[in-house]
C-alpha cells in the first residue's frame, strides 16, 4: 500500500504551496488516479511521494519510507515526462543500461519489451520513436525492477484512443498482479473509465478520495452535445421548453457551433432542433464533468510496524545509481554512434597529419608520430580521448538516464571510478591506435629504411599514452563538476593553451632542478629493478617534470577536490 500523509511543498515566494497537507492511500491490487485540473499540484504530489521537491511530510511504500529500501527500483517504478535517453540510443540499448543501473538480470530487458508490445522495435532510435511507442518504452523502464508501485505523471496524454487502452491494460495488469498503479490525469473521464479509485485535488488540496462508482455518480453528469451552426438559437429554444415544461434543464454554448444540455436526452433536443427547423451535424450522449465537491475525507493512521516516521520528505536522499556502474558505462559509452565516429575519426586526422608532417624530413620522429604540429594545443588522440571523457558526464546531465524520477545525476564514487576506468580504457586504445596507424602509414609512404623505431620507446610510449589519459580524465571530471560536456573540452584545451604557457614563465630560471634521475634513486632502495618497468616509470616521471605534466597534474587534482566539493554540497541540499 502507498501511504501519503501531509504533503505540503515548500511555497515559492508569496505563493501558496503547489501541494498542502495532502493525505490519501493507494490500495494494492488496484489502480488509483489522481484527478485535477491544470496547476492542481499533481506532478508536485507524484515528485513529493519520491522525495524530489522540498516540503514536508512523509509517504510509505508497503510500510516503509524510500530512504530506508536499499533497492528502490524493486519497489518503485516511475514515469515523470518522456524517457531521458540519448535519440542515438536504440530501444534494446536504452534499456539494457538501465538495466545495468537498476541492477537487474539483462534478460529482463527481453521481458519488458515483450510485455509492453514494443517486440519488433528493439532496434529503433529513441529520437525516431512516435508518441505511442515513446510512452510503451517508459513503461518499459518503470517495470525493469519488476516493481509493487507504479508511479505515472499523465500517461496517456497524447496518446490515441487505441493505445490509451493498450496502455491502461498494461496499468490494469500489474494491478491485478496485486501491484499498486497511480497515475495522474486531467481528465475525470478517464478516471472513472479506468481507474477503481479517485482523488480529486484542487489547488493543491485534497477535494474528495472515493470510489470509481461514486465518482462517476456524484462528480459527473450526463448531458446531450449537439453539433448545429445556430447552436445559440436552439439553446434558446431548449430553455424556453424547459421553462414551459417546468423542467431542470441547463444549456451551454461553446465555440458558437456546440452545444451542451444538461437535464435532457437526444430523443427530447432532437425533437426541439426538428421543431424550430434547426439543423443538426451531430447529436450524441455524453458524461460531462461537474464542478467540484467541498468534501474531505479523514488522515489515513501511520503505518503499524512500521518505520517510525523520522524523517520529512525534503530529507529523503535521491537514490543513488547506478547499482552496477561499470557495466552501466560500458553500455553507456557503446551504445552511441559518437563514440564509434570518434575512434574512426581520430586515426584518420592523425595519419593525415602524420604523413604531411614527415614529408619535409625535418620535424623530430616522435612529433610525427602523434601528428601533432604547432597549429594545435593537443595531438588527435589526446583531442579525441578528452572529448570521450567529457561526453561521459555531459550526456548524462543532458539526457539523464539515470534520473528517471529521482533526481539528478547521482554523486556516487562508484559511477566516477566507472567513468574514469572506461575513459582511460579509450584512452589507452586511442593513443595506441594511432601510433599504431600513424608509424604503419609513415613506413608506407616514406619507407620503413627512413622510419625506424626509436631505442628510447618504452618512455615515448609512457609519456605518450599518459598524456591520452591525462585529457580523458580532465575531460570526465571537467564535465562532472560544471555539468556540461562543454566544460570538458574547455577543461582538457585549457591545460595546453593557458597552463602551460604559465608554468613555463614559472619555471623558467636556473633555479630549476628535474625528476629524470627519480627512477634509479629510487631502484637503490628497492633493491633489483626490471628494466622494461624502469623505462616506463621513467617515461611517466618525465612527463610529471615538464611544464605539461605538471599543468595536467595540478588540473586533475583541482577537478577532483571540486568535484568532491560539488559532491558534498548537492548532497546535503538533500
Amino acid at each position: 500500500m502507498l501511504q501519503a500523509i501531509g504533503l505540503t511543498s515548500t511555497p515559492r515566494r508569496d505563493r501558496p504551496p503547489a501541494v498542502d497537507d495532502l493525505t490519501f492511500e493507494a490500495p494494492p491490487g488496484a489502480v488509483t488516479a489522481l484527478v485535477g485540473a491544470p496547476g492542481s499540484g499533481k506532478t508536485t504530489a507524484l515528485r513529493l511521494l519520491l522525495g524530489l521537491d522540498p516540503g514536508r511530510g512523509l509517504t510509505y511504500f508497503r510500510g516503509r519510507p524510500l530512504h530506508r529500501i536499499a533497492q528502490p527500483a524493486r519497489e518503485v517504478g516511475v514515469v515523470l515526462g518522456d524517457v531521458p535517453g540519448h535519440p542515438s540510443r536504440t530501444v534494446r540499448g536504452q534499456l539494457r543500461m538501465l538495466a545495468a543501473g537498476a541492477g537487474v538480470p539483462v534478460a529482463r530487458t527481453d521481458e519488458v519489451i515483450r510485455a509492453v508490445g514494443l517486440a519488433g522495435l528493439e532496434g529503433r532510435r529513441l529520437g525516431t520513436l512516435p508518441r505511442g511507442v515513446d510512452r510503451r518504452l517508459a513503461l518499459a523502464a518503470a517495470l525493469l525492477g519488476e516493481p509493487h508501485t507504479l508511479l505515472l505523471d499523465a500517461p496517456a496524454a497524447g496518446l490515441s484512443p487505441v493505445e490509451q487502452a493498450g496502455l491502461h491494460g498494461l496499468l490494469r495488469a500489474h494491478a491485478d498482479g496485486g501491484g499498486t498503479v497511480l497515475y495522474t490525469t486531467r481528465d475525470p473521464k478517464d478516471a472513472a473509465r479506468n481507474a477503481d479509485h479517485v482523488i480529486t485535488l484542487d489547488e493543491g488540496r485534497l477535494v474528495a478520495a472515493q470510489d470509481a462508482g461514486d465518482f462517476a455518480r456524484t462528480r459527473l453528469r450526463p448531458r446531450v452535445a449537439v453539433r448545429t451552426p445556430h447552436a445559440a438559437r436552439l439553446a434558446a429554444a431548449v430553455a424556453q421548453e424547459a421553462r414551459a415544461a417546468r423542467r431542470p434543464v441547463e444549456a451551454v454554448t461553446q465555440d458558437g457551433t456546440l452545444l451542451l444540455v444538461y437535464g435532457g436526452d437526444c430523443a427530447q433536443v432532437g425533437d426541439i432542433a426538428f421543431r424550430h427547423g434547426v439543423p443538426v451535424h451531430r447529436l450524441a450522449d455524453e458524461t460531462g464533468d461537474a464542478d467540484p465537491l467541498p468534501v474531505r475525507v479523514p488522515a489515513p493512521a501511520p503505518p503499524t510496524g512500521g518505520a517510525a516516521p523520522d524523517r520529512p520528505a525534503a530529507a529523503r536522499r535521491p537514490v543513488r545509481a547506478p547499482l552496477r556502474p561499470l557495466r552501466y558505462e560500458l553500455r553507456r559509452v557503446l551504445g552511441v554512434p559518437s563514440t564509434w565516429l570518434v575512434a574512426a575519426g581520430v586515426p584518420a586526422v592523425s595519419v593525415v597529419l602524420a604523413v604531411l608532417l614527415g614529408r619535409g624530413g625535418g620535424t623530430p620522429l616522435p612529433t610525427v608520430m602523434a601528428a601533432w604540429p604547432d597549429l594545435l594545443p593537443l595531438p588527435p588522440a589526446a583531442l579525441g580521448a578528452g572529448l570521450l571523457g567529457a561526453l561521459s558526464f555531459g550526456e548524462e546531465y543532458r539526457y539523464p538516464a539515470l534520473a528517471a524520477g529521482r533526481g539528478a545525476v547521482p554523486r556516487r564514487l562508484a559511477l566516477l571510478l566507472a567513468k574514469l576506468a572506461v575513459a582511460a580504457a579509450l584512452a589507452l586504445f586511442l593513443g595506441a591506435l594511432t601510433a599504431g596507424v600513424d608509424l604503419a602509414a609513415l613506413r608506407l609512404f616514406y619507407g620503413a629504411d627512413l622510419i625506424s623505431v626509436p631505442d628510447n620507446w618504452g618512455s615515448m610510449s609512457a609519456s605518450w599514452l599518459g598524456l591520452a589519459v591525462g585529457c580523458a580524465w580532465a575531460g570526465v571530471l571537467g564535465a562532472g563538476v560544471f555539468r556540461a560536456a562543454a566544460a570538458g573540452v574547455a577543461a582538457v584545451l585549457f591545460v595546453p593553451v593557458a597552463f602551460v604557457p604559465l608554468l613555463r614563465q614559472v619555471a623558467s630560471g636556473p633555479a630549476v632542478r628535474s625528476v629524470a634521475g627519480l627512477p634509479s634513486r629510487l631502484g637503490e632502495f628497492a633493491g633489483p629493478r626490471w628494466a622494461p618497468l624502469d623505462r616506463w616509470l621513467a617515461g611517466v616521471l618525465e612527463v610529471v617534470g615538464q611544464p605539461a605534466g605538471v599543468a595536467l597534474v595540478l588540473t586533475l587534482t583541482v577537478l577532483l577536490c571540486a568535484y568532491v566539493l560539488t559532491g558534498l554540497r548537492w548532497q546535503a541540499r538533500w
